[in-house]
């Protein structure tokens, strides 16, 4: 599209300032993960330290399409950035010799701001999507794509970066050390910024960021469900699994788990990218109706939660850890993510497609805050499940997830159809 070249290089700004800041929230994740775990956390307590962090991410999508709306997207995109360097020095105060309560309490509250920083940023980039993106020739889903699966294969190196900053120079030198890449970023971003943004508009009522599309409303519950049932075994309880058959209790035996636990994450999280930006030509978006890319979704879904049934299955067989159910586990999994790319590939593309511009930051907050309520259900389900039952209750209860996310899917209607009904 040649049109545009300011907004252009507003969105490639804000695409690059949120490609940093994710692969800091990858690496975040994964040095909290593993370091409270060889301090000792059961998989409940690990649970707990991210719950802060998605309901603030709740909370933050609510509010900030708002936000935006009110103030303008640059606003909240260097807000997310700024509280992302605080929350990274604030961890960095943690004192080991804190009591375990203590410490949950302190990662939680740091967790729960470094929440709000990412859903401020995430929502800033997504909105400036449908607002710059190219409206022939499938140019939405594409654009979408591309920024969903760079920022996911980013934030899976992340994950590899945090693991091998943990196995190196330790926990406190590497969030120092993001910290400090972070604040670079932001002072880059507010220096060079170009036009192209929207800047806000007054008298906006809050009240506006409860979508009364059917559409907006059916198509966020699937994504408490799809969201719900890849974190349930995501979070918590598949790295768990991995260091447990990994390490042997050494010094040395948890590095190596750490790198192997560390790079399964990131290999998935990058395959899932890898796949969202690649679905668009897989599903032939540029050529096909509404209508039609709405039926993949739910055929998409459907395919989805055979997977996880599969390997809840092989778990109650086998018992217990075994080497070849760690294979499948692998295989069944990398499966799952880029299938799963393509049910939120098309998620993404939908939500743009069934909203206004005038509506854009508002039905994209309520959307992605869902999205959080997801990743909330399955956070509290992994430490839960995993705890409770093991493996087979863990991967059953994704299964079962996946399934509610079909039939949210199922009511989705084209947005001529959609209103026509209302």
């Amino acid at each position: 599209m040649s049109a545009r070249p300011e907004g252009l290089a507003a969105y490639v700004a804000v695409t690059a300032a949120y490609w940093a800041f994710m692969l800091t929230d990858g690496a975040l994740r994964m040095l909290v993960l593993l370091h409270f775990h060889t301090l000792g956390f059961s998989p409940v307590q690990l649970a707990y330290l991210f719950v802060l962090y998605e309901i603030a991410g709740m909370v933050t999508n609510l509010s900030a399409g708002w936000i935006a709306a009110r103030f303008g997207l640059t606003s909240t995109l260097y807000a997310g950035l700024a509280i992302q360097v605080a929350a990274l020095l604030a961890l960095a105060r943690l004192d080991p010799g804190w009591a375990v309560g203590l410490s949950v309490a302190y990662v939680m509250v740091v967790q729960g701001a470094s929440g709000v920083a990412k859903d401020l940023a995430k929502m800033s980039s997504k909105s400036a999507v449908k607002l710059l993106a190219p409206t022939e020739g499938g140019g939405l889903f594409r654009w979408v794509a591309v920024l969903t699966g760079s920022k996911n294969a980013v934030k899976g190196l992340g994950f590899l970066l945090g693991a091998a900053l943990l196995a190196t120079v330790g926990f406190v030198w590497a969030v120092l050390g993001m910290a400090a890449v972070l604040a670079a970023i932001l002072v880059a971003v507010l220096l060079f910024m170009p036009p192209g943004l929207p800047r806000g508009k007054k008298g906006v009522p809050f009240a506006e960021v409860f979508s009364d599309s059917a559409n907006v409303n059916w198509l966020s519950a699937a994504r408490v469900a799809l969201f719900g049932a890849r974190d349930v075994w995501f979070v918590v309880g598949l790295p768990v699994y991995f260091y447990a058959v990994l390490s042997d209790g050494t010094e040395a035996g948890d590095r190596a788990a750490f790198f192997t636990v560390g790079s399964f994450m990131a290999v998935w999280i990058i395959l899932y990218g890898g796949v969202q930006a690649w679905a668009p030509r897989l599903l032939s978006a540029a050529t096909r109706p509404e209508a039609e890319l709405i039926a993949a979704a739910r055929r998409w879904a459907g395919a989805l939660a055979v997977v996880p049934a599969l390997l809840a299955a092989l778990a109650l067989a086998a018992g217990g850890p075994a080497p070849w159910l760690t294979a499948a586990l692998i295989a069944g999994l990398l499966v799952f993510g880029a299938i799963f790319a393509v049910n939120s590939s098309l998620h993404s593309y939908l939500i743009l497609a069934f909203t206004q511009e005038a509506r854009v930051t508002m039905d994209v907050g309520f959307y992605y805050m869902a999205n959080a309520g997801g990743r909330l259900l399955g956070t509290v389900l992994s430490g839960a499940t995993y705890q409770a039952g093991g493996l087979p209750l863990m991967l059953g209860t994704a299964a079962v997830l996946v399934g509610l996310s079909a039939l949210a899917a199922a009511r989705l209607r084209p947005v001529g159809v959609a209103a026509g009904a209302g």
